[in-house]
């Protein structure tokens, strides 16, 4: 598309637009799938894109013939992966952070737009302090804040009411299908990126972060 808006915010997803932590993700859950005997590879892991944790683990789980678990076995699962998840993600340092997403959030910063992040994630202000944005943004909505994950649009609606914004002064980055039409159902614009490009569903779709300050 060609039409330009003039945001006032600009809501980033986080893993897999600001930084890439998939691959921690994907050992985290690895580990706890062998150490359960289910099946788990990168196709069942690309379906845990912008899911929950306690969702991604029922993904995992019914994909087996895994016998059924109380709610409380649930979550010792999903505790078991993310304390995994987090051992892995004590090597990560600014260095993980792109020279190109560093400098297109410092450009956007200076042209005076509000920016939050908006992730499903309950390990998104971990990320920022080691990739050295723990103080950069507005506001951060993630899954300590949220009871429903994407594509519900609750992450969204509660970055913009952070930011003390309508949800259309704000245009989401996404790179997953269910968050880019968790911001449609918002009421927000999207721009998608990386895989989310691949199914046309954005707003706009590109191919690059820096792209970013075309459209806005």
């Amino acid at each position: 598309m060609k039409n330009h808006i003039k945001p006032i915010a600009i809501i980033f997803d986080l893993d897999g637009v600001i930084v890439h932590t998939d691959v921690y993700h994907y050992k985290a859950w690895k580990k706890l799938a062998d150490r359960l005997c289910v099946s788990f590879d990168e196709q069942i892991n690309n379906r845990l894109r912008g899911v929950s944790r306690m969702e991604s683990l029922e993904i995992i789980l019914g994909n087996s013939e895994f016998p059924a678990l109380s709610a409380s076995e649930k979550e010792v699962l999903a505790t078991e992966k993310n304390e995994t998840y987090k051992e892995l993600l004590q090597v990560m340092s600014p260095a993980d952070l792109s020279e190109e997403v560093r400098d297109t959030l410092q450009t956007l910063r200076e042209h005076g737009y509000k920016m939050a992040i908006g992730s499903s994630s309950r390990n998104a202000r971990l990320i920022l302090d080691k990739i050295g944005l723990d103080d950069f943004f507005d506001a951060i909505s993630d899954g300590n804040n949220i009871t429903h994950s994407k594509p519900d649009p609750e992450v969204f609606l509660k970055a913009a009411e952070f930011l003390g914004l309508m949800p259309n002064e704000c245009i989401v980055v996404e790179d997953a299908d269910a968050g880019i039409e968790a911001a449609h159902r918002a009421g927000m614009k999207a721009i998608a990126i990386g895989d989310a490009v691949l199914r046309g569903n954005g707003n706009w779709n590109i191919k690059t972060f820096r792209d970013i300050l075309n459209i806005v």
